[in-house]
């Protein structure tokens, strides 16, 4: 972890190198270059006393713009069925964007104390993807995410109130992270992560503590592309009677003839709809690649 970004914010980074964290601005020439420093980044700096500055940022294997992150080993993507419910159409969407990052998710299906959470979580391993089950209330799934996240810089997000502080509380009590309740009312969480930051569980294990999935583009890829990160449908590709099927219209589809078979999911394939007429209307609209 030395010279990497482990906090952003106000203009400053912080800087991990090997002897301590250096309060670092950035140089101006990534203003001028349209670059800007993300948490995670491995940088180079010069250092005048106790600060420093970012002089360079090295090569990044993926990054991420809302929540604003580089370098990540494992997206944990954190869900509740208990007050606030995920739904599964957020979740595809960022599968979706992992996918594009080529980072390897995990689902954590959190909260399984109030709301057995088991429903949801089959919906993703019959997908294909690994999925823990936890409660940060009573520990359960805790050894099994921890073991999962070991060695990696890992990180957290998902909508307000899943128990993301408080699963990093468990994980990493140092990291003191302030929870939020739930209000009753409209059955939302109260935001308690306003930024990304670094948090070191020891044994070259990190996370990242990040804001949730509200801050989420969706997926920056074209809607052709979409399919391939749903992965259940990559063992029919090039089956389809018509080459590059969208998998909606076409007729000869292998993966909707799967669909009404029932080995591909329902709920997965509904979202897989959905996210691709997102993705036209945003072409439609001359709002690609995230124009506004």
């Amino acid at each position: 972890m030395n010279d990497r970004i482990i906090k952003a914010l106000s203009g400053f980074y912080y800087v991990q190198t090997e002897d301590g964290v250096v309060e670092c601005r950035a140089r101006g020439k990534f203003r001028k270059e349209g670059v800007s420093p993300l948490v995670g980044d491995l940088v180079r700096i010069e250092r005048s006393g106790k600060s420093g500055t970012v002089t360079e940022i090295l090569p990044r294997k993926n990054s991420f713009i809302r929540p604003a992150v580089a370098n990540v080993d494992l997206l944990v993507l954190l869900a509740s069925c208990a007050i606030p419910q995920t739904e599964p159409f957020l979740i595809d969407r960022v599968l979706a964007i992992a996918g594009q990052q080529g980072v390897e998710p995990l689902i954590c299906v959190n909260k399984n104390d109030l709301e057995p959470g088991e429903g949801l979580a089959g919906i993703y391993r019959r997908a294909g993807f690994r999925v823990v089950v936890t409660s940060a209330e009573t520990g359960e799934g805790i050894d099994e995410l921890r073991a999962a996240i070991s060695g990696k810089l890992s990180a957290f997000t998902g909508n307000s109130g899943v128990g993301k502080s408080s699963l990093l509380n468990r994980l990493c009590p140092q990291a003191a992270s302030v929870t939020g309740s739930v209000s009753e009312k409209i059955g939302r969480g109260r935001h308690t992560t306003r930024h990304s930051e670094i948090y070191s569980l020891g044994n070259q294990t990190f996370l990242f503590d990040t804001p949730g999935f509200s801050s989420l583009k969706p997926p920056e890829v074209e809607k052709e592309e979409l399919r391939r990160y749903f992965t259940e449908f990559l063992p029919y590709e090039g089956q389809c009677k018509y080459w590059g099927c969208t998998h909606i219209h076409e007729p000869g589809c292998m993966v909707k003839e799967a669909r009404e078979r029932g080995e591909i999911g329902e709920t997965r394939y509904e979202n897989y709809v959905q996210i691709f007429n997102e993705l036209a209307e945003c072409e439609r609209r001359g709002n690609w690649r995230n124009k506004k």
